[in-house]
């Protein structure tokens, strides 16, 4: 979306730029308390939510910008910015805090240069911490989303985490 309220690809509207929300507003865009579900619904569509889908949810419900940040901002679900192609998931729940997902962590950050909440300069890979994958015999775990669906690794060390993704980076390298 350009400063002048167009869309970025040069279709020349803001309905165009977010002609797939449409059938959600209609359909939850008038009812109070939907706003989670239609920020769920962006986010799905869009990978995040930008400050013109934002501006552009407020527009169709009458709920003011600021409400829809406040609400964007509390929930860890959402995001304010792309996200790179893999999101890196890593639980920092108890039973892998016991288990050492701070030296997991500390072996992501080493091998991507990136920390908690960062992309790799080249997309590809965000770190997201997030509280529990709900997998804990396999601590320590961590998930990473792709296009294909969501990959769980458990029982981590470092040189796994390490191996893992740099088999990522190669397949990359492969498909290109």
């Amino acid at each position: 979306m350009t400063s002048n309220g167009t869309c970025c690809c040069g279709c020349g509207s803001k309905e165009a730029a977010f002609s797939a929300l449409a059938p959600v507003l209609e359909q939850y865009g008038k009812t109070p308390g939907s706003l989670i579900t239609i920020l769920q619904h962006a986010q799905d569509l869009y990978g995040y939510l930008s400050t013109d889908a934002i501006q552009y949810i407020a527009e169709y419900t009458g709920i003011k910008p600021a409400k829809i940040y406040g609400v964007a901002t509390f929930y860890t679900q959402f995001r304010l910015s792309p996200i790179g192609k893999h999101l890196i998931m890593l639980c920092k729940g108890t039973a892998c805090h016991v288990n050492g997902a701070d030296s997991i962590e500390e072996a992501v950050t080493e091998e991507l240069g990136i920390t908690d909440g960062q992309t790799t300069e080249d997309g590809l890979f965000t770190l997201n911490n997030v509280a529990c994958l709900g997998c804990c015999s396999l601590a320590p775990v961590m998930m990473i989303r792709t296009a294909d669906g969501d990959e769980t690794y458990g029982n981590l060390t470092k040189a796994k985490v390490r191996a893992i993704l740099q088999d990522i980076r190669a397949k990359e390298a492969a498909s290109k």
